[in-house]
């Protein structure tokens, strides 16, 4: 349930009705708008009459009923409005969001060696990221497989962030090492194989860090955004959707399926940011480039493409993972459509 504000409402009136909403056993949330303050009601709200509550203050313009299981994340918690992400970086502050420009994210699946992901980093950022991705912690099929080399490449990973400036995102497998990813991270990952460890997303709900969330391989949008509303219930707000493709009956020319309908379908039902990351999407590194291009034209707020520099011999994900060189070449294609939906901001003028 949601409790718009009139226009101009005093702040000790908006106080004093949360306060009266507190005392009555629910949790009430202030959400700032543009023009208006939204008061959301969390709790047990079945029995109350959205009438009898808008008598309590004439300040009270009206009340509505969230219809969605996932409150915190609906867009109508937010009554219509669309949340941004803020991320501090050494650079800057970055914006993830539906009225800023596509961000850009890039980096290799693992982090390797130190000269490796430093080179990385500094030719994804002068392509245009503004943040890089990178592995400490992976999560394989095999057990066999590279699993990362874990908190020593955290230790990388800042090294890259101290040369370059770039903003990091690395992933979180178990709660256990939460808080000395998050020393480093920007943004700290939940993947898509843990989208429902429900123990770990309230640990990350918990921290202040920003998250950001993978789509399970197999999770139905609604499984996907009761998994954001973990997050959000247990006090971060600061929740970025990522669709990275789903598993379905056809496995033989790609990866996953990229499932790019999320777009118009989250854009109606969540505020939350949109992440698209067409690398585990596709798993092939010449569909990457088309299905980047189609997500910035169908209105991502941003984009995770993995760039190796040397993806034959990459310890995982080397098959969809761009060279830097084809990455340079794929930002100004996506400038061109970021710039007819006005999501984009000037090409970098590459020197190398």
């Amino acid at each position: 349930m949601i409790v718009v504000m009139k226009v101009g409402s005093p702040e000790t009136e908006i106080n004093r009705i949360s306060q009266e909403f507190s005392d009555w056993g629910l949790t009430p949330e202030k959400i700032v708008g543009k023009h208006k303050v939204v008061i959301g009601l969390v709790g047990e709200t079945a029995s109350l009459d959205p009438l009898q509550i808008q008598e309590i203050s004439p300040w009270i313009e009206t009340v509505l009923r969230v219809e969605q299981p996932f409150k915190r994340a609906s867009l109508e918690f937010h009554h219509g409005e669309y949340s941004d992400v803020v991320v501090p970086t050494p650079a800057g502050v970055v914006t993830f969001g539906k009225n800023h420009p596509v961000v850009l994210v890039a980096g290799p699946c693992s982090v390797e060696n130190e000269e490796m992901i430093i080179e990385t980093a500094r030719r994804v950022k002068a392509a245009g990221a503004k943040f890089l991705r990178g592995g400490a912690y992976k999560p394989r099929t095999s057990p066999y497989a590279f699993q990362g080399h874990g908190e020593s490449a955290l230790g990388l990973l800042a090294a890259a962030r101290e040369a370059t400036g770039l903003g990091i995102i690395t992933e979180v497998m178990d709660t256990a090492d939460l808080e000395k990813i998050a020393e480093v991270a920007d943004v700290v990952q939940v993947g898509a194989r843990n989208m429902q460890n429900f123990s770990l997303l309230k640990k990350v709900g918990a921290q202040p860090k920003p998250v950001l969330l993978k789509r399970g391989m197999s999770a139905t949008i609604s499984e996907w955004l009761m998994a954001a509303e973990y997050i959000l219930a247990a006090g971060n707000p600061n929740v970025i959707l990522c669709e990275r493709g789903i598993r379905t009956f056809d496995r033989e020319y790609a990866r996953n399926t990229l499932d790019l309908a999320v777009l118009p379908v989250l854009r109606h039902l969540t505020h939350l940011p949109i992440m698209i990351d067409p690398s585990h999407g596709t798993g092939k590194a010449e569909y990457v480039p088309t299905m980047a291009m189609a997500s910035v034209a169908a209105g991502c707020d941003s984009l995770m493409i993995e760039v190796h520099p040397n993806p034959a011999k990459a310890l995982s994900d080397g098959p969809q993972s761009l060279t830097p060189a084809a990455f340079d070449e794929l930002v100004p294609q996506l400038a061109v459509i970021g710039r007819a939906v006005k999501r984009w901001w000037d090409v970098p003028v590459l020197t190398h």
